[in-house]
């Protein structure tokens, strides 16, 4: 391939045009290109969604690498797996959301349950130091990571993320009332957890 394949590949992408020029605005008439073969349309998409894509992925797993692998891993099923978004019921945000979720309980049920202990107390301790340096954002993401995983889906999208209550509940594949009943109890606990921290702290 040449360069002028490459530069014509970036002002696409920039663009968000497809192959025969059509401009591209929505997440479904990028992701309808990318699955027809256009590279730029799954790029501009890929540039567009795997921030928020990341972000969940770390605020569930609390692992920078496992996130990076799991997004890549996200966008790779999208390419496999797109055909059966539908959105008419969620939007694409949400879909990718669900597919990272699913992605995340499998490695989730691969630990085995002494390095689930041992990742919860180390939360615990990270909790105490982040509180010690005054870093409270450092110190609310290792609150979040010690939440129940229901609960810390609810409150990773709906308040980490910004998402919807039919977002959420579609990337999680439950009814809305589900989503805000977890959400409610999932801030309940969050609220609980930041309480009992901070007394530690000035102990």
């Amino acid at each position: 391939m040449d360069l002028s394949y490459f530069l014509e590949l970036f002002h696409r992408q920039s663009e968000f045009l497809t192959d025969n020029g059509k401009r591209m605005t929505s997440d479904e008439d990028l992701l309808e290109a990318a699955l027809h073969g256009d590279e730029a349309a799954f790029t501009a998409l890929y540039h567009r969604r795997q921030g928020a894509v990341y972000r969940f992925a770390l605020h569930m797993s609390g692992e920078a690498g496992v996130s990076e692998d799991v997004t890549q891993e996200v966008f790779m099923a999208l390419l496999q797996s797109g055909g059966r978004f539908d959105p008419a019921r969620a939007t694409l945000l949400s879909f990718l959301y669900g597919i990272a979720r699913n992605l995340l309980l499998r490695r989730l049920a691969k630990k085995r349950p002494e390095d689930a202990l041992a990742d919860e107390l180390a939360a615990d301790e990270d909790v105490l130091d982040d509180l010690t340096r005054r870093e409270t954002i450092a110190t609310v993401r290792s609150a979040v990571l010690s939440l129940p995983a229901p609960y810390r889906e609810a409150v990773v999208l709906c308040d980490l993320e910004n998402a919807s209550y039919e977002d959420a509940a579609a990337a999680l594949d439950c009814p809305v009332g589900t989503v805000r009943s977890r959400l409610s109890r999932g801030r309940a606990m969050l609220g609980q957890k930041l309480a009992v921290k901070t007394v530690r702290s000035m102990s």
